[in-house]
């Protein structure tokens, strides 16, 4: 009979994991994953946790989540190069709740159902004193700055590791032991670099019970320049929030996955069977520009996160951006132009800034495509500029002739980058 480690392996979720751990998966076991609620959304990151929920859930195992209240208020040190920006409490109690929404919501749309905790409910009691006494007597200065996240923050001398970021650990690890004491609680699920935190957990259950538990890490998702997804970090993140990502870009993001790892995410990101994945694998490698792949990703994880509607509405809008077919832009109802204006970068321009007409330059600039005019200037002479699908070679001036669908201009720089003007009586 496969098992959850068979499932888990074939599909590339399992990096690092405590010996026995397979043995132990063979009956069911109550598991944990935790979510820290330094943001109000959950982001591309955070989907393997929840995918791994569900995984467990699925295959007969009692999977927890666990809202980290109380841990949120110190903050992960793993992977971080700087301290924390510490959260107040009135903001870390409403990123818990909509991050607890979220959850939910993702995990119900496949049928299941698991048990949401938040630590805050059980640190809170504990003072300082009886924690150290506790817990922090369990463990050496020496295992402690043994651990990854410790010792890359010591090398970075300008700003170090912070004592509170220091004690981080301990207090997963004792989440870990209420959890096993309370919910019986076996396993402990996390991305790489929680592995440090988890093994403290499973050293503190051996110290004060005697009990063998089990731990194993999922490999991180990283973006291009090879640094993780996360609710803290700075530049670019892809949000679950339709308000912080928009569903059109959350889509695109999946259609633009490299053929080098489209294989490895279609394993990773959804829950089809491994016969099917094969048959898609098989399918896309005899005409790989067609990006079957990643269309089939994109698909079926826009519309887990998004729903139904959404995801079709994105379906049909990257269909008539991607049309080479410029007429048939003129084509389309004003209901097709809200769902796109809605749903890629915009901005409105009155009327009366317009009918006197618009370098395209100006344009350019203003709608934020580009920072600077010379840098419109380089992209026109490279024939890398669209005006509703058609090439332009020169600093036109826009007039109410370029206008489509009454009160529409579509921008396009390259072969993926779209503005949308809308053009507005005052």
């Amino acid at each position: 009979m496969k098992t959850i480690i068979d499932e888990l392996s074939w599909r590339g979720l399992i990096q690092n994991k405590v010996s026995g751990v397979e043995q132990k998966l063979k009956k069911p076991t109550t598991m944990y994953i935790g979510f820290d609620p330094t943001s109000d959304s959950l982001h591309l990151g955070n989907l393997l946790p929840i995918i791994m929920l569900i995984h467990f859930q699925k295959m007969g195992h009692k999977s927890l989540a666990l809202i980290g209240g109380a841990t949120g208020f110190i903050g992960d040190p793993s992977e971080k190069y700087n301290s924390r920006i510490f959260l107040s409490k009135e903001i870390l109690q409403k990123n818990t709740k909509l991050i607890k929404n979220q959850i939910l919501k993702l995990v119900k749309v496949h049928s299941e159902k698991i048990e949401l905790l938040n630590n805050s409910d059980w640190i809170q009691n504990i003072s300082f004193l009886e924690f150290i006494r506790k817990v922090g007597k369990h463990f050496t200065i020496n295992y402690m700055i043994s651990k990854d996240s410790v010792k890359k923050r010591i090398k970075n001398k300008k700003n170090g590791i912070s004592f509170t970021e220091f004690s981080y650990t301990l207090i997963q690890g004792y989440d870990f032991l209420y959890l096993n004491k309370e919910k019986n609680c076996q396993l402990q699920i996390g991305g790489s670099d929680q592995w440090g935190n988890i093994t403290t957990g499973i050293e503190l259950i051996r110290k004060k019970t005697g009990k063998k538990v089990y731990g194993f890490t999922f490999p991180l998702i990283t973006k291009s320049n090879g640094i993780k997804f996360g609710k803290s970090e700075k530049g670019e993140n892809i949000w679950l929030d339709e308000k912080k990502t928009s569903p059109y870009k959350f889509y695109q993001f999946w259609m633009n996955i490299s053929d080098s790892k489209i294989e490895k995410y279609i394993k990773i990101y959804t829950f089809f069977s491994k016969e099917k994945i094969e048959i898609l694998i098989l399918k896309h490698r005899k005409n790989p520009d067609k990006r079957f792949l990643q269309r089939e990703l994109a698909n079926d994880i826009t519309k887990w996160v998004h729903g139904k509607e959404i995801s079709k509405k994105i379906m049909e809008i990257t269909h008539i951006l991607f049309d080479k077919n410029h007429k048939k832009l003129h084509y389309l109802d004003e209901k097709n132009f809200v769902s796109i204006y809605n749903h890629i970068p915009h901005m409105e321009l009155s009327y009366d800034e317009f009918k006197k007409g618009i370098f395209l330059i100006d344009l350019l600039k203003n709608s934020g495509f580009f920072s600077s005019k010379s840098e419109a200037i380089r992209a026109i002479k490279a024939n890398s500029i669209y005006v509703n699908k058609q090439m332009i070679k020169e600093n036109i001036l826009l007039k109410k002739n370029n206008i489509i669908g009454m009160k529409y201009i579509l921008l396009q720089f390259g072969k993926k980058k779209f503005f949308i003007i809308k053009i507005i009586l005052i």
